[in-house]
């Protein structure tokens, strides 16, 4: 069964980092190309997509707000994607969700929670 699950989402104080995970189960990360990605929904606002790795050729691509404060990175051994997110702020406040698609599936997390408050 093919499952992902998220971790590491907490309260921060602005300015502060925090390291999500995204821990795949029922396919392997390292057996073909598949499109690994963030996204997030605040209160209130429809969900937006934050970044994607490809999971064999790295290739990575961020939102506009995002960029170079956010970080994706992937471990084959732990089978798991990364978001580093460093200088964070207010608007980033959200629940955060891990997505995998390739030819055969497109599956979402339940999602980590966020809160970047002072």
């Amino acid at each position: 069964q093919v499952q992902l699950v998220e971790s590491g989402g907490s309260k921060v104080q602005p300015g502060g980092s925090l390291k999500l995970s995204c821990a795949a189960s029922g396919f392997s990360l390292s057996s073909s190309n598949i499109a690994m990605s963030w996204h997030r929904q605040a209160p209130g606002k429809e969900r937006e997509w934050v970044a994607t790795i490809s999971s064999i050729i790295g290739s990575t691509n961020y939102a506009d707000s995002v960029l170079g404060r956010f970080t994706l990175s992937r471990d084959y051994d732990k089978n798991t994607v990364y978001l580093q997110m460093n200088t964070l702020e207010p608007d980033d406040t959200a629940k955060y969700y891990c997505r995998a698609v390739d030819r055969v599936f497109d599956v979402w997390g339940q999602g980590t929670l966020v809160t970047v408050s002072s």
